[in-house]
Protein backbone atom coordinates (compact mmCIF):
# COMPACT_ATOMS: atom_id res chain seq x y z
CA UNK A 1 0.00 0.00 0.00
CA UNK A 2 1.04 3.51 -0.65
CA UNK A 3 0.86 6.06 2.49
CA UNK A 4 0.17 9.35 1.80
CA UNK A 5 0.75 12.22 4.22
CA UNK A 6 -3.06 13.61 4.40
CA UNK A 7 -3.38 17.78 5.39
CA UNK A 8 -5.77 19.25 7.19
CA UNK A 9 -6.89 23.36 6.19
CA UNK A 10 -9.59 22.30 8.80
CA UNK A 11 -8.43 20.17 11.57
CA UNK A 12 -11.16 18.27 14.01
CA UNK A 13 -11.67 19.36 17.15
CA UNK A 14 -10.34 18.02 20.18
CA UNK A 15 -12.44 14.86 21.23
CA UNK A 16 -14.63 16.15 24.17
CA UNK A 17 -15.08 14.06 27.33
CA UNK A 18 -18.25 12.71 27.75
CA UNK A 19 -20.58 14.10 30.78
CA UNK A 20 -20.37 11.60 33.77
CA UNK A 21 -23.39 12.64 35.39
CA UNK A 22 -25.17 11.53 32.01
CA UNK A 23 -27.52 8.93 34.05
CA UNK A 24 -31.26 9.40 32.47
CA UNK A 25 -34.42 9.17 34.47
CA UNK A 26 -34.00 7.71 37.75
CA UNK A 27 -36.47 4.66 38.89
CA UNK A 28 -38.09 3.84 41.96
CA UNK A 29 -38.79 0.00 43.00
CA UNK A 30 -41.49 -1.33 45.81
CA UNK A 31 -40.80 -4.52 46.51
CA UNK A 32 -41.69 -6.61 50.10
CA UNK A 33 -39.12 -7.10 52.32
CA UNK A 34 -40.57 -10.60 54.23
CA UNK A 35 -42.54 -13.32 51.92
CA UNK A 36 -44.74 -10.87 49.94
CA UNK A 37 -48.52 -9.83 51.04
CA UNK A 38 -47.13 -7.12 52.62
CA UNK A 39 -49.42 -4.11 50.87
CA UNK A 40 -46.93 -3.74 48.31
CA UNK A 41 -50.10 -2.89 45.94
CA UNK A 42 -51.52 -0.13 47.79
CA UNK A 43 -47.95 1.72 48.17
CA UNK A 44 -47.90 1.23 44.27
CA UNK A 45 -50.72 2.74 43.74
CA UNK A 46 -50.09 5.42 45.44
CA UNK A 47 -47.06 6.45 44.02
CA UNK A 48 -48.35 5.59 40.63
CA UNK A 49 -50.40 8.45 40.91
CA UNK A 50 -47.08 10.76 40.53
CA UNK A 51 -45.68 8.55 38.06
CA UNK A 52 -45.45 8.57 34.19
CA UNK A 53 -44.88 4.95 33.76
CA UNK A 54 -45.50 1.74 36.25
CA UNK A 55 -43.09 -1.31 34.96
CA UNK A 56 -44.53 -4.49 36.30
CA UNK A 57 -40.67 -6.90 36.64
CA UNK A 58 -41.56 -10.09 37.64
CA UNK A 59 -43.74 -12.74 39.06
CA UNK A 60 -47.08 -14.24 37.85
CA UNK A 61 -50.29 -14.45 38.09
CA UNK A 62 -49.42 -16.45 41.03
CA UNK A 63 -49.38 -13.26 43.05
CA UNK A 64 -52.11 -10.56 43.84
CA UNK A 65 -52.21 -6.97 44.86
CA UNK A 66 -55.31 -5.30 46.00
CA UNK A 67 -55.86 -1.75 45.98
CA UNK A 68 -58.98 0.28 46.74
CA UNK A 69 -60.19 3.61 44.73
CA UNK A 70 -63.30 5.46 45.20
CA UNK A 71 -64.62 2.64 47.37
CA UNK A 72 -64.07 0.02 44.92
CA UNK A 73 -61.78 -2.80 45.33
CA UNK A 74 -59.63 -4.21 42.93
CA UNK A 75 -58.11 -7.25 42.39
CA UNK A 76 -54.22 -7.54 40.06
CA UNK A 77 -52.42 -10.66 39.46
CA UNK A 78 -50.70 -9.51 36.17
CA UNK A 79 -51.38 -6.08 35.74
CA UNK A 80 -49.43 -3.53 37.38
CA UNK A 81 -51.06 -1.36 40.38
CA UNK A 82 -50.66 1.51 38.15
CA UNK A 83 -53.56 0.31 34.98
CA UNK A 84 -55.83 2.72 37.52
CA UNK A 85 -53.94 5.92 36.83
CA UNK A 86 -55.16 7.08 33.44
CA UNK A 87 -52.05 9.23 33.01
CA UNK A 88 -49.61 6.60 33.57
CA UNK A 89 -48.01 3.95 31.33
CA UNK A 90 -47.95 0.58 32.83
CA UNK A 91 -45.79 -1.92 31.35
CA UNK A 92 -45.32 -5.60 31.89
CA UNK A 93 -42.05 -6.42 31.62
CA UNK A 94 -39.61 -9.28 30.58
CA UNK A 95 -39.30 -10.79 34.03
CA UNK A 96 -42.56 -11.53 34.53
CA UNK A 97 -44.21 -15.21 33.17
CA UNK A 98 -47.88 -14.39 31.49
CA UNK A 99 -50.68 -17.21 31.53
CA UNK A 100 -52.92 -15.13 28.33
CA UNK A 101 -56.12 -16.89 29.09
CA UNK A 102 -55.48 -14.99 33.24
CA UNK A 103 -54.55 -12.05 31.82
CA UNK A 104 -57.72 -11.22 30.13
CA UNK A 105 -59.87 -12.84 32.69
CA UNK A 106 -58.08 -10.28 35.12
CA UNK A 107 -58.50 -7.32 32.77
CA UNK A 108 -62.60 -8.47 32.34
CA UNK A 109 -63.29 -8.79 35.75
CA UNK A 110 -61.34 -5.36 36.43
CA UNK A 111 -63.37 -3.85 33.74
CA UNK A 112 -66.77 -4.82 35.40
CA UNK A 113 -65.28 -2.70 38.74
CA UNK A 114 -64.93 0.21 36.47
CA UNK A 115 -61.45 0.36 34.77
CA UNK A 116 -61.34 1.73 31.61
CA UNK A 117 -59.31 2.91 28.50
CA UNK A 118 -56.25 0.19 29.63
CA UNK A 119 -55.62 -1.21 26.07
CA UNK A 120 -54.23 2.55 25.74
CA UNK A 121 -51.64 2.57 28.48
CA UNK A 122 -50.48 -0.93 28.84
CA UNK A 123 -47.34 -2.16 27.05
CA UNK A 124 -46.08 -5.51 26.97
CA UNK A 125 -42.65 -6.79 26.47
CA UNK A 126 -41.86 -9.26 23.40
CA UNK A 127 -39.20 -11.11 25.82
CA UNK A 128 -41.58 -12.16 28.50
CA UNK A 129 -41.98 -15.97 28.72
CA UNK A 130 -45.95 -17.74 28.27
CA UNK A 131 -47.08 -20.04 30.55
CA UNK A 132 -49.46 -22.80 29.46
CA UNK A 133 -52.21 -24.72 30.60
CA UNK A 134 -49.67 -27.67 30.80
CA UNK A 135 -47.38 -25.75 33.20
CA UNK A 136 -50.38 -25.10 35.23
CA UNK A 137 -51.51 -28.86 35.49
CA UNK A 138 -47.28 -29.70 35.37
CA UNK A 139 -47.50 -27.59 38.52
CA UNK A 140 -50.07 -29.80 40.31
CA UNK A 141 -48.56 -32.78 39.32
CA UNK A 142 -45.21 -31.42 40.66
CA UNK A 143 -46.88 -30.87 44.55
CA UNK A 144 -48.59 -34.57 44.37
CA UNK A 145 -44.97 -36.07 43.71
CA UNK A 146 -43.73 -33.87 46.47
CA UNK A 147 -46.23 -34.62 48.37
CA UNK A 148 -45.54 -38.63 47.73
CA UNK A 149 -42.07 -38.19 48.03
CA UNK A 150 -40.97 -36.41 50.79
CA UNK A 151 -44.31 -35.91 53.02
CA UNK A 152 -44.92 -32.05 51.73
CA UNK A 153 -45.17 -29.92 49.12
CA UNK A 154 -44.31 -26.20 48.83
CA UNK A 155 -47.77 -24.95 48.26
CA UNK A 156 -47.22 -23.31 45.44
CA UNK A 157 -50.50 -21.62 43.58
CA UNK A 158 -50.62 -24.11 40.91
CA UNK A 159 -51.01 -21.21 38.30
CA UNK A 160 -47.49 -22.68 36.44
CA UNK A 161 -45.40 -20.06 37.64
CA UNK A 162 -41.93 -22.38 38.66
CA UNK A 163 -42.67 -25.15 35.68
CA UNK A 164 -42.62 -21.35 33.26
CA UNK A 165 -39.41 -20.12 35.24
CA UNK A 166 -37.67 -23.64 35.00
CA UNK A 167 -38.00 -23.34 31.29
CA UNK A 168 -37.06 -20.46 31.02
CA UNK A 169 -34.11 -21.22 32.74
CA UNK A 170 -33.17 -24.42 30.77
CA UNK A 171 -33.89 -22.68 27.53
CA UNK A 172 -37.02 -24.52 26.31
CA UNK A 173 -39.62 -22.07 27.24
CA UNK A 174 -41.05 -19.41 24.40
CA UNK A 175 -41.49 -15.93 24.59
CA UNK A 176 -44.19 -13.44 23.68
CA UNK A 177 -42.08 -12.44 20.57
CA UNK A 178 -42.09 -16.19 18.87
CA UNK A 179 -46.01 -16.12 19.27
CA UNK A 180 -45.76 -12.80 17.58
CA UNK A 181 -43.71 -14.35 14.35
CA UNK A 182 -44.14 -17.59 12.83
CA UNK A 183 -47.39 -19.63 14.36
CA UNK A 184 -46.62 -22.20 12.56
CA UNK A 185 -42.85 -22.32 14.21
CA UNK A 186 -44.36 -21.90 17.35
CA UNK A 187 -46.65 -24.66 17.03
CA UNK A 188 -44.19 -27.03 16.60
CA UNK A 189 -42.29 -25.75 19.67
CA UNK A 190 -44.84 -25.65 21.79
CA UNK A 191 -45.45 -29.75 20.74
CA UNK A 192 -41.96 -30.40 21.58
CA UNK A 193 -42.16 -28.92 24.44
CA UNK A 194 -45.43 -30.80 25.30
CA UNK A 195 -44.13 -34.16 24.96
CA UNK A 196 -40.56 -33.66 26.76
CA UNK A 197 -43.20 -32.74 29.74
CA UNK A 198 -45.55 -36.11 28.97
CA UNK A 199 -42.16 -38.47 28.93
CA UNK A 200 -41.52 -36.82 32.28
CA UNK A 201 -45.13 -37.10 33.63
CA UNK A 202 -46.77 -39.75 31.83
CA UNK A 203 -49.97 -38.70 33.20
CA UNK A 204 -50.23 -35.89 31.62
CA UNK A 205 -53.04 -35.10 28.95
CA UNK A 206 -52.98 -31.71 26.68
CA UNK A 207 -55.25 -31.06 24.40
CA UNK A 208 -52.23 -29.65 22.40
CA UNK A 209 -54.61 -28.48 19.11
CA UNK A 210 -56.89 -26.63 21.49
CA UNK A 211 -54.53 -24.63 23.62
CA UNK A 212 -52.66 -23.45 19.97
CA UNK A 213 -56.22 -22.03 18.66
CA UNK A 214 -56.71 -20.24 21.92
CA UNK A 215 -53.22 -18.94 21.63
CA UNK A 216 -53.55 -17.89 18.26
CA UNK A 217 -56.76 -15.90 19.19
CA UNK A 218 -54.79 -14.35 22.09
CA UNK A 219 -52.08 -13.17 19.38
CA UNK A 220 -54.22 -11.24 17.86
CA UNK A 221 -55.80 -9.87 20.58
CA UNK A 222 -51.81 -8.37 22.44
CA UNK A 223 -50.45 -7.73 19.63
CA UNK A 224 -50.83 -4.08 19.38
CA UNK A 225 -49.82 -4.37 23.00
CA UNK A 226 -46.23 -5.49 22.09
CA UNK A 227 -43.11 -3.67 22.60
CA UNK A 228 -39.31 -4.51 22.68
CA UNK A 229 -39.16 -4.10 25.87
CA UNK A 230 -34.87 -3.46 25.78
CA UNK A 231 -35.75 -0.34 23.50
CA UNK A 232 -39.13 0.25 25.51
CA UNK A 233 -37.41 0.71 29.05
CA UNK A 234 -34.23 2.11 27.19
CA UNK A 235 -36.57 4.96 25.68
CA UNK A 236 -38.36 5.98 28.97
CA UNK A 237 -34.96 6.02 31.13
CA UNK A 238 -33.10 8.27 28.65
CA UNK A 239 -35.30 10.31 26.80
CA UNK A 240 -37.63 13.31 27.97
CA UNK A 241 -38.23 13.55 31.78
CA UNK A 242 -40.10 10.98 33.53
CA UNK A 243 -41.21 9.45 37.15
CA UNK A 244 -40.90 5.38 36.42
CA UNK A 245 -41.84 2.97 39.29
CA UNK A 246 -40.94 -0.90 39.16
CA UNK A 247 -43.25 -2.82 40.98
CA UNK A 248 -42.53 -6.60 41.85
CA UNK A 249 -44.43 -9.63 43.08
CA UNK A 250 -43.10 -12.08 46.11
CA UNK A 251 -40.50 -10.43 48.47
CA UNK A 252 -37.50 -10.79 49.94
CA UNK A 253 -37.43 -13.91 51.94
CA UNK A 254 -38.28 -15.59 48.49
CA UNK A 255 -35.54 -14.95 46.67
CA UNK A 256 -34.05 -18.20 45.01
CA UNK A 257 -30.42 -17.32 46.79
CA UNK A 258 -31.16 -15.40 49.29
CA UNK A 259 -34.88 -16.41 50.58
CA UNK A 260 -35.88 -19.61 52.01
CA UNK A 261 -38.23 -20.73 49.46
CA UNK A 262 -37.48 -22.10 45.61
CA UNK A 263 -38.75 -18.81 43.83
CA UNK A 264 -37.60 -16.50 41.65
CA UNK A 265 -37.59 -12.67 43.08
CA UNK A 266 -36.11 -10.39 40.84
CA UNK A 267 -33.71 -8.19 39.84
CA UNK A 268 -34.13 -4.37 37.84
CA UNK A 269 -31.19 -3.27 36.06
CA UNK A 270 -32.01 0.03 35.99
CA UNK A 271 -30.55 3.63 37.76
CA UNK A 272 -32.45 3.47 41.10
CA UNK A 273 -33.05 6.72 43.35
CA UNK A 274 -34.14 4.70 46.25
CA UNK A 275 -35.80 1.33 47.37
CA UNK A 276 -38.96 1.45 49.20
CA UNK A 277 -39.94 -1.90 51.08
CA UNK A 278 -42.88 -2.67 52.49
CA UNK A 279 -43.37 -4.09 55.58
CA UNK A 280 -46.14 -5.28 58.53
CA UNK A 281 -46.13 -9.10 59.42
CA UNK A 282 -43.87 -12.08 60.99
CA UNK A 283 -45.28 -15.31 60.12
CA UNK A 284 -46.81 -16.93 63.00
CA UNK A 285 -49.47 -20.04 63.98
CA UNK A 286 -50.44 -18.57 68.08
CA UNK A 287 -53.53 -16.79 68.93
CA UNK A 288 -52.09 -13.67 68.51
CA UNK A 289 -51.04 -14.59 64.42
CA UNK A 290 -54.72 -16.24 64.25
CA UNK A 291 -56.03 -12.50 65.43
CA UNK A 292 -53.57 -10.20 63.57
CA UNK A 293 -55.21 -12.64 60.41
CA UNK A 294 -58.59 -12.24 61.06
CA UNK A 295 -58.32 -8.02 61.51
CA UNK A 296 -56.50 -7.90 58.50
CA UNK A 297 -58.15 -9.78 56.60
CA UNK A 298 -55.12 -11.98 55.65
CA UNK A 299 -56.44 -13.95 52.69
CA UNK A 300 -54.33 -14.54 49.49
CA UNK A 301 -55.73 -12.44 46.44
CA UNK A 302 -54.86 -15.46 44.25
CA UNK A 303 -55.46 -18.86 46.34
CA UNK A 304 -58.10 -17.76 49.01
CA UNK A 305 -55.97 -19.29 52.07
CA UNK A 306 -55.21 -17.71 54.93
CA UNK A 307 -52.57 -15.93 55.59
CA UNK A 308 -49.78 -16.54 58.57
CA UNK A 309 -49.45 -13.45 60.38
CA UNK A 310 -47.42 -12.53 63.35
CA UNK A 311 -45.00 -10.39 65.41
CA UNK A 312 -42.88 -7.97 63.19
CA UNK A 313 -39.18 -10.05 62.69
CA UNK A 314 -37.03 -6.57 62.69
CA UNK A 315 -33.96 -9.85 62.28
CA UNK A 316 -35.45 -10.02 58.62
CA UNK A 317 -35.66 -7.00 57.78
CA UNK A 318 -31.81 -5.84 58.69
CA UNK A 319 -30.99 -9.05 56.37
CA UNK A 320 -33.15 -7.90 53.46
CA UNK A 321 -31.66 -4.65 53.73
CA UNK A 322 -28.10 -5.85 53.52
CA UNK A 323 -29.27 -7.86 50.54
CA UNK A 324 -30.69 -4.56 48.81
CA UNK A 325 -29.54 -0.91 50.52
CA UNK A 326 -33.30 0.40 50.57
CA UNK A 327 -33.52 3.67 51.52
CA UNK A 328 -37.11 4.06 52.21
CA UNK A 329 -39.94 1.65 54.56
CA UNK A 330 -43.55 2.09 54.23
CA UNK A 331 -45.00 0.38 57.20
CA UNK A 332 -48.77 -0.76 56.77
CA UNK A 333 -51.38 -1.92 58.69
CA UNK A 334 -50.46 -0.28 62.13
CA UNK A 335 -54.00 -0.42 62.67
CA UNK A 336 -54.57 -4.20 63.12
CA UNK A 337 -52.50 -3.46 66.34
CA UNK A 338 -55.24 -1.44 68.14
CA UNK A 339 -56.81 -3.69 70.31
CA UNK A 340 -53.79 -4.99 71.52
CA UNK A 341 -52.44 -4.60 75.30
CA UNK A 342 -49.17 -5.81 74.44
CA UNK A 343 -46.79 -5.85 71.09
CA UNK A 344 -43.79 -7.97 70.48
CA UNK A 345 -40.75 -7.32 67.91
CA UNK A 346 -38.51 -9.77 67.32
CA UNK A 347 -35.07 -8.48 67.71
CA UNK A 348 -32.80 -11.59 67.77
CA UNK A 349 -32.52 -15.12 67.00
CA UNK A 350 -30.65 -17.36 69.47
CA UNK A 351 -29.68 -21.39 69.22
CA UNK A 352 -29.09 -23.16 72.43
CA UNK A 353 -29.13 -19.70 74.19
CA UNK A 354 -26.80 -17.92 72.24
CA UNK A 355 -27.67 -15.20 69.98
CA UNK A 356 -26.63 -15.76 66.18
CA UNK A 357 -25.52 -12.71 64.29
CA UNK A 358 -27.04 -13.73 61.06
CA UNK A 359 -30.21 -15.11 59.15
CA UNK A 360 -29.93 -18.94 58.53
CA UNK A 361 -29.55 -20.20 55.22
CA UNK A 362 -30.25 -23.67 56.26
CA UNK A 363 -34.28 -24.66 57.03
CA UNK A 364 -33.45 -27.26 59.87
CA UNK A 365 -31.68 -24.44 61.22
CA UNK A 366 -33.61 -21.77 61.37
CA UNK A 367 -36.45 -24.37 62.82
CA UNK A 368 -34.22 -24.45 65.64
CA UNK A 369 -34.20 -20.65 66.37
CA UNK A 370 -35.26 -18.74 69.43
CA UNK A 371 -36.88 -15.45 68.74
CA UNK A 372 -35.24 -12.72 71.50
CA UNK A 373 -38.31 -10.15 71.72
CA UNK A 374 -38.47 -6.47 72.51
CA UNK A 375 -41.90 -5.57 74.57
CA UNK A 376 -44.30 -2.59 73.93
CA UNK A 377 -47.45 -1.42 75.53
CA UNK A 378 -50.17 -1.41 73.41
CA UNK A 379 -51.77 1.98 71.77
CA UNK A 380 -55.36 0.84 72.55
CA UNK A 381 -56.68 3.73 70.57
CA UNK A 382 -58.65 3.38 67.36
CA UNK A 383 -55.71 5.01 64.71
CA UNK A 384 -57.75 4.22 61.30
CA UNK A 385 -58.91 7.85 61.09
CA UNK A 386 -55.28 9.59 61.54
CA UNK A 387 -54.17 11.05 58.37
CA UNK A 388 -50.60 12.68 60.02
CA UNK A 389 -47.88 11.76 62.58
CA UNK A 390 -49.09 14.08 65.09
CA UNK A 391 -52.80 11.97 64.57
CA UNK A 392 -51.26 9.00 65.80
CA UNK A 393 -50.99 7.93 69.59
CA UNK A 394 -47.24 8.47 71.51
CA UNK A 395 -47.48 4.83 71.59
CA UNK A 396 -47.58 3.64 68.37
CA UNK A 397 -45.29 6.47 67.43
CA UNK A 398 -43.08 4.86 69.88
CA UNK A 399 -43.27 1.74 67.97
CA UNK A 400 -42.84 3.38 64.67
CA UNK A 401 -39.66 4.72 65.63
CA UNK A 402 -38.20 1.67 67.36
CA UNK A 403 -38.63 -0.11 64.00
CA UNK A 404 -37.01 2.57 61.67
CA UNK A 405 -33.88 2.91 64.17
CA UNK A 406 -33.23 -0.69 64.55
CA UNK A 407 -33.13 -0.69 61.09
CA UNK A 408 -31.15 2.57 60.28
CA UNK A 409 -33.85 3.61 57.30
CA UNK A 410 -36.61 6.01 57.71
CA UNK A 411 -40.00 5.19 57.59
CA UNK A 412 -42.01 7.24 54.58
CA UNK A 413 -45.38 5.84 54.84
CA UNK A 414 -47.27 4.27 57.45
CA UNK A 415 -50.80 2.46 57.02
CA UNK A 416 -53.49 2.82 58.92
CA UNK A 417 -56.08 1.51 56.42
CA UNK A 418 -57.43 -0.04 53.02
CA UNK A 419 -57.60 3.12 50.92
CA UNK A 420 -55.26 5.43 49.35
CA UNK A 421 -55.77 8.21 51.69
CA UNK A 422 -55.27 5.87 54.74
CA UNK A 423 -51.30 5.60 54.04
CA UNK A 424 -49.76 9.00 56.01
CA UNK A 425 -46.62 10.07 54.68
CA UNK A 426 -44.09 11.16 57.04
CA UNK A 427 -41.56 13.36 54.77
Amino acid sequence: FQHRKCSYSNPPPAAVKRPRNDSGNKVSVVLGAQWGDEGKGKVVDLLATESDLVCRCQGGNNAGHTVVVDEKEYDFHLLPSGIINTKCTSFIGNGVVIHLPGLFEEIDKNEKKGLKGWEKRLVISDRAHIVFDFHQAVDGLQEVQRQAQEGQNIGTTKKGIGPTYACKASRTGLRICDLMADFSEFSSRVKNLVQQYQSMFPALKVEVESELKKLKDYAERIRPLVRDGVYFMYDAIHGSPKKILAEGANAALLDIDFGEDMCVCVCVCVNIIYILYILYKYRDTSAVGELLQTRGHEVGVTTGRKRRCGWLDLVILKYAHMINGFTAIALTKLDILDVLDEIKVGVAYKINGKRIPYFPANMEVLQKVEVEYEMFSGWKTDTSAARKWNDLPPKAQNYIRFVENHIGVPIKWVGVGKSRECMIQMF
